[in-house]
């Protein structure tokens, strides 16, 4: 299902980080990961830009 890690896995896993940092701190690793995953994507995306940017100006010289 998810490259190999089964339901079982992941609820455990969950049930641990639950244990760990709490429920009050959840929303907030929640945020910061969809926030890193965001910065990551842009930043991709941002570099792919550049290197046909380059790519182009390689061309026409």
């Amino acid at each position: 299902m998810f490259g190999g890690i089964s339901i079982w896995e992941l609820s455990i896993i969950l049930v641990i980080v639950l244990i760990v940092f709490g429920a009050g701190k959840l929303p907030e690793i929640g945020s910061g990961m969809g926030k890193a995953i965001k910065n990551f994507k842009k930043a991709t995306t941002d570099a792919e830009k550049d290197e046909e940017k380059e790519k182009k100006i390689k061309d026409t010289e």
